[in-house]
């Protein structure tokens, strides 16, 4: 199983930008996805997961301004992100498990990609 994120950059607060992460080995039916982010000296955080059915939960920080998505034929994962803030700045990090439970926990994810940098400045 390979992940390969890409659409990291530098933005201006309040600004957008879109990532995607290109799966290959796994079909996105038949496993979760998620992304999660970890800036300088922080642990690594729980951004957003969708289930294979297409259900998708949210860290509270990124409620409402970021919104996780896929194309299963493209074998593709989103991570739309607006209304960017400076605290938004990390490496992103695509990653995949097998089962829907316990989709926050990074410690179940057993396929990662190798990060993709956002920073955001004010």
């Amino acid at each position: 199983v390979q992940l390969v994120e890409s659409g990291g950059g530098l933005v201006q607060a309040g600004g957008s930008l879109r990532l995607s992460c290109v799966a290959s080995g796994v079909a996105l039916n038949n496993v979760t996805m998620a992304w999660f982010r970890q800036a300088p000296g922080k642990e690594r955080e729980f951004t957003a997961a969708i289930w294979s059915s297409g259900f998708q939960f949210y860290g509270d920080s990124v409620k409402g301004r970021f919104t996780i998505s896929k194309n299963n034929a493209r074998s593709t994962v989103y991570l739309q992100m607006n209304t960017l803030k400076p605290e938004d700045t990390a490496v992103y990090y695509c990653a995949a498990k097998y089962g829907p439970i316990l989709y926050s926990e990074f410690a179940q994810y057993i396929h990662w990609g190798q990060g993709t940098q956002v920073t955001v400045s004010s």
